[in-house]
């Protein structure tokens, strides 16, 4: 399998996954970063998926897609990120696809750096990794700080791979290794099960450093502990189950 999808490939078109909930004092600076951003030759296409958000998130969207120029699907009931994104990776048409939160933690001129690295390597997934080669970076607080290791470390004795964040939103994959990987998560449990499911097909999943700027609680980060403990969970359940 692992074969199969370690194979060169020139990206043609990014398509951009946004899962969005109660983000409207952010979505609108986001999607201009989006937009702004240049990939040279390479189309973007740009997929929002609102879950059943309820502070004005959905009528800002609507409101911002002049000419149908971004792909917007609605949840009528919030289902977490994790559904709103397989929602998203139902819809791409790209050859290849990156997660970007709808707040401003990460940066989206982070994408081509990204791309080259996965066009160099010929992996199917590359990570963007907030802790690799950086000194000094912010983080949300000590809880993330600590749970974000600890996830690493279990990954990486489970599974024999070597990454350095696990939890990072900056995930790129081949359109064609993603759909192959029959996801099923609904919450934050997206990022356990993905890194999992990845590295049982055999795939190391090389990393770059990205920049990262974290948000706290209060300024409307949205993990809590109980998800901490369900990717734990999550990393166990697929060492053993498909």
């Amino acid at each position: 399998m692992m074969v199969k999808y370690m194979q060169n490939i020139k990206v043609k078109v990014l398509s951009i996954v946004i899962p969005a909930y109660n983000e409207s004092g952010t979505i609108a600076k986001i999607l201009k970063k989006v937009e702004d951003v240049d990939l040279g030759q390479i189309k973007k296409e740009i997929i929002i998926v609102n879950d059943a958000s309820n502070d004005g998130t959905a009528e800002k969207l609507n409101k911002l897609n002049k000419g149908g120029k971004y792909r917007i699907y609605h949840h009528k009931k919030n289902r977490g990120k994790g559904a709103a994104l397989r929602t998203g990776f139902d819809h791409v048409s790209g050859d290849t696809v990156i997660v970007q939160d709808a707040d401003l933690e990460y940066d989206p001129s982070d994408y081509l750096k990204l791309i080259k690295f996965m066009e160099k390597t010929c992996s199917p997934v590359v990570y963007g990794s907030r802790r690799l080669g950086k000194k000094g970076i912010k983080h949300g607080g000590l809880f993330f700080f600590w749970g974000g290791s600890l996830l690493n470390v279990i990954a990486n004795l489970l599974y024999g791979l070597k990454i350095t964040d696990e939890a990072t939103c900056y995930k790129m994959f081949r359109s064609d290794f993603l759909k192959s990987l029959n996801l099923k998560c609904d919450r934050f449990e997206f990022c356990p099960e993905v890194t999992a499911k990845s590295a049982k097909k055999g795939i190391k999943i090389p990393e770059i450093p990205i920049s990262y700027e974290a948000r706290k609680i209060d300024e409307g980060k949205k993990i809590r502990l109980k998800d901490g403990i369900e990717a734990v969970w999550t990393l166990f359940k697929y060492r053993f189950v498909d």
